[in-house]
């Protein structure tokens, strides 16, 4: 099976080639440009590198959330792009939970964090065992506070991936059982995403470019503020 695979759910950009579980290739940049401009030349030049043609690849996989509200949309309809005309399937993988197949640990737990501002983080736990990655809670949005209450329960390692470990760690690191991983494999690779989707092709898990779709935890910004406007205005009334 060939499986391409995109990230976009933050500020690095990235995009792998799997091929039958062997990693072909993989481009990654961390450069803070938008993805919109990024990320298609990245997939060319690594289809053209890896010497696939786009109408081969099997499935199409994409971080579909939780991340960057933007970030997340234009993975997802890149992805709904270039599969719907081929009428292949596609695999919304969950950023939290691609860290956790990037990591080259054998045992202990993965806490994924992602900076979710407002003193929260995106966050799940998962479970090494050296052949599979079991997932622990759900994704979530959860304080940091809370989080650090949680991870008081485990005794095994527990490695702090994700743009949220580093003020993770500053929080609790010291502490707990705590252990930042190195940069290079601290932040999520789309290779996490190709390995993540294999399973879920293996699960029978996968869905039309039609049905793919953002995976949001909460509202955005703009949202967010609009409703509380409207709750003041709501409850202003209510007083008159």
């Amino acid at each position: 099976m060939k499986i391409l695979a995109i990230d976009t759910s933050a500020s690095p950009v990235s995009a792998a080639l799997l091929c039958d579980g062997k990693l072909v290739g993989e481009f990654y940049l961390n450069i803070k440009t938008t993805h919109s401009q990024t990320l298609m030349p990245i997939v060319s030049n690594l289809l053209s590198s890896g010497r696939v043609d786009i109408n081969d690849i099997d499935l199409f996989a994409v971080n579909a959330g939780p991340g960057s509200f933007t970030g997340i949309r234009i993975g997802v309809a890149s992805v709904k792009g270039m599969a719907m005309p081929l009428d292949k399937p596609c695999a919304g993988v969950s950023t939290l939970e691609s860290m956790a197949y990037s990591l080259p640990y054998s045992d202990g737990i993965v806490c994924a964090v992602m900076d979710a501002r407002c003193s929260q983080v995106y966050n799940a736990l998962f479970r090494l065992d050296g052949t599979a990655v079991e997932r622990i809670t759900e994704d979530r949005a959860i304080s940091i506070e809370e989080l650090e209450k949680d991870l008081e329960h485990y005794d095994e390692t527990v490695y702090l991936v994700g743009d949220g470990a580093d003020i993770c760690f500053q929080a609790f690191g010291e502490k707990l059982n705590v252990v930042l991983t190195p940069v290079n494999i601290r932040y999520q690779h789309a290779y996490g995403t190709a390995a993540a989707a294999e399973i879920m092709a293996k699960e029978n898990r996968l869905c039309t470019p039609a049905q793919l779709m953002p995976i949001y935890l909460r509202l955005p910004q703009a949202e967010r503020e609009l409703k509380a406007k409207q709750e003041k205005l709501k409850k202003g009334e209510m007083q008159e």
